[in-house]
């Protein structure tokens, strides 16, 4: 299964729509898009799901809804991203399918050994650092952290894509990539960007050198 390495993730901002937001990243060259929708009706949601889905197939961008396993599965999406206190990956596997995407929040060892155990096909570890998109943030992991993590996952031959998350930048790409982590989510540093094409290139580049100079 092909897992991007820049996972894009909405948020909610003040004056734009989940739908503006995903159809400007797409414009800027993401290829994933996880709709991450709080505090709204089922109702809501699930229009807005509709949206957001047409517009992917349309940019030919992979859609991944963040907890709402049924709606997900009602418009077709991609597939779901199950946060720790969310509905158990096994659970959602029998509901959705084994050609459904399923990806889950971890933020510590054992977190990613239960995710392993229930056969994701991606984990989001973090927060790399302190950011204000999430709520009830867990421990900040930083390179330290990731590097930890990561040599425990080489130890254990856990070889499931890991995905740094939390407070991002361009300029972390690098650093992160050379722990052993998979790739890295988005979502503030594009969200709030006035260029996002050019934010969104700068993460390419840096995974792009990160590979050249693993190459050599």
């Amino acid at each position: 299964m092909n897992i991007s390495k820049l996972h894009y993730i909405t948020q909610e901002i003040e004056g734009k729509s989940h739908y503006e937001l995903v159809e400007e990243a797409c414009i800027a060259g993401v290829d994933w898009v996880q709709l991450r929708i709080k505090d709204k009706s089922q109702e809501e949601i699930l229009s807005m799901a509709y949206k957001v889905k047409e517009l992917c197939n349309n940019y030919h961008v992979k859609l991944i809804l963040n907890d709402h396993v049924a709606i997900a599965k009602k418009i077709q999406a991609d597939g779901v991203h199950v946060g720790k206190l969310d509905m158990d990956p096994k659970e959602v596997r029998e509901i959705t399918g084994q050609n459904f995407i399923i990806g889950g929040t971890a933020n510590t060892m054992e977190d990613i050994k239960k995710l392993t155990a229930a056969k994701v096909d991606y984990i989001g570890l973090g927060p790399f650092r302190f950011t204000t998109t999430k709520d009830n943030l867990s421990p900040v992991l930083g390179l330290d952290g990731y590097r930890d993590l990561m040599a425990q996952c080489v130890k254990e031959k856990i070889k499931i894509p890991i995905i740094a998350i939390g407070g991002i930048v361009p300029e972390d790409v690098i650093k992160i990539l050379e722990t052993g982590i998979y790739g890295v989510a988005v979502s503030g540093a594009i969200n709030k960007a006035i260029d996002k094409r050019k934010v969104v290139e700068s993460f390419l580049v840096g995974m792009n050198r990160y590979k050249a100079s693993a190459v050599i």
